[in-house]
């Protein structure tokens, strides 16, 4: 998927609308508690500012449920910008109708605004023609960068830019570069290919398995959704989070990988504890979970192996930790993965979420080659999904 980039058009006097990802977290004061996704947006923006491009910033904020709520405002986020901007960004009190139009009739050559939440409007997530056909009357030029919602057909990601129609509608430099790392990992990677998954769930997990078990030389397997793929194979696992009605499914993948050649790993050995709660007494048990125990961790044996063949990958796609690592000490078997694939020289993609927040809290993150900010897209997109969204966009 080569697409041309915001880079390809000339936005001097036009009025550009870019698409972005402000969908960052907040605590109950409301204040911003990551603002990756803001820095990540920087190049895009920079780049139509410095060329004196218009610049019309949206994105959504929460699931507001097509009602304006003043705790999914975006005025956190506009006034972080402006702090990474040097410069103050006005929030619009709406993203279309008069507000929206007289604030962007005033916009000057080099200056940005962004507008209010996008799913205020019920129009934005059920790609209402009318709303899109007035987002997309402020735009002379689109421009996605949003790749956390490019898995959806909403009226910001698909309407506006086709009304505007070919030839006016390119994507960020982000999005281009979550289009280069997961694209040239899922058609041409450098071999031994890796992936780690874990995670609560096998059901969030399937049509990626199936995917990668084709393209992939090993799965290692880690988290809660380990215990349904070990049960499925007969093995006791105490008390600990289960998928009873997955297990046939997790059954079947499991013969899918051998048939297919592909190595599915999963932990012989984990943490275990009576209750979730940090610093709780623990105990190493393995492969089998005794009754009243919960598998809480990869244990030792199993991280021993999962660092030996990272140490050995080429490419490595890691979605999902491998226990709970925001409750210590259930974080020892992530951050030894973490740790293992930062250690690497190794072409290193992680796929958004509580992957990107592990490899975050441990201070990893300049170490890997690809942080995504798109967990439910990044999924998607390893699955083999069609994305209509990026699709519509101009080919280079």
């Amino acid at each position: 998927m080569t697409k041309k980039t915001v880079a390809d058009i000339a936005v001097s006097q036009k009025r550009v609308f870019m698409r972005v990802d402000f969908n960052v977290p907040l605590d109950e004061q409301g204040n911003i508690t990551d603002d990756r996704r803001i820095r990540m947006a920087l190049p895009s923006i920079r780049s139509v500012l410095d060329r004196g491009g218009k610049l019309i910033l949206a994105s959504h904020l929460g699931r507001p449920k097509g009602k304006v709520d003043k705790k999914f405002s975006l005025a956190p986020a506009a006034k972080r910008l402006g702090e990474l901007l040097g410069t103050q960004v006005n929030l619009v009190g709406d993203c279309v109708g008069p507000l929206a139009d007289k604030a962007v009739q005033r916009l000057k050559p080099g200056q940005c605004l962004l507008l209010e939440n996008l799913r205020f409007h019920e129009g934005e997530t059920k790609n209402d023609p009318d709303f899109a056909a007035q987002l997309a009357s402020l735009a002379d030029l689109y421009v996605n960068d949003a790749f956390g919602t490019a898995h959806r057909e909403h009226a910001s990601m698909y309407g506006l830019p086709e009304k505007l129609g070919p030839g006016r509608r390119v994507c960020g430099f982000l999005i281009q570069k979550e289009l280069e790392y997961l694209g040239r990992a899922l058609e041409n990677p450098t071999r031994p290919f890796l992936a780690i998954l874990g995670g609560a769930k096998v059901s969030d997990k399937i049509p990626v398995i199936e995917n990668l078990i084709k393209k992939v030389n090993a799965i290692l397997i880690g988290g809660a959704m380990s215990y349904t793929f070990l049960k499925a194979q007969g093995i006791q696992v105490g008390d600990s989070k289960l998928e009873p009605d997955m297990l046939p499914q997790a059954a079947k993948l499991i013969a899918t990988a051998r048939q297919a050649g592909c190595e599915l790993l999963l932990p012989s050995d984990h943490i275990v504890a009576k209750e979730l709660r940090a610093h709780v007494d623990t105990a190493v048990q393995g492969p089998a979970i005794e009754p009243g125990w919960l598998g809480l961790d990869i244990g030792p044996a199993t991280a021993k192996d999962y660092v030996s063949r990272i140490a050995k990958a080429k490419t490595i796609v890691w979605n999902g930790p491998m226990g709970v690592f925001e409750t210590p000490p259930f974080d020892v078997g992530t951050r030894a993965v973490a740790q293992a694939i930062a250690d690497t020289d190794c072409t290193s993609i992680i796929g958004g979420g509580d992957s990107a927040a592990a490899v975050e809290a441990f201070g990893l993150e300049d170490k890997m080659s690809h942080i995504s900010t798109g967990g439910g897209a990044s999924l998607e997109f390893l699955a083999g999904k069609p994305f209509a969204a990026l699709d519509i966009l101009d080919e280079a």
